[in-house]
């Protein structure tokens, strides 16, 4: 069986956020850069709902880790 892949839509949408693509590049425009000292799920832009989420699939290496991934990279 093969694991389900996730998009960075789907993440959006997965965290209560605006998902269409202009959303998202207005997102991480307005968030990035974002200090390599910073973990992801502890920014100051998450509520507390969208923080545990993220860091539980990030700890738990669960099927959204790439791309929660590749939103760490491009908040960079």
């Amino acid at each position: 069986m093969q694991a389900p892949v996730h998009t960075l839509n789907n993440l959006f949408a997965q965290l209560g956020l605006p998902s269409d693509d202009a959303a998202i590049d207005a997102f991480i425009a307005s968030h990035r850069p974002l200090d390599n000292s910073v973990v992801l799920y502890q920014a100051p832009f998450w509520s507390a709902a969208q923080r545990g989420f993220l860091k539980e699939e990030i700890i738990g290496d669960a099927d959204w880790a790439a791309v929660i991934d590749d939103l760490d990279r491009r908040l960079r």
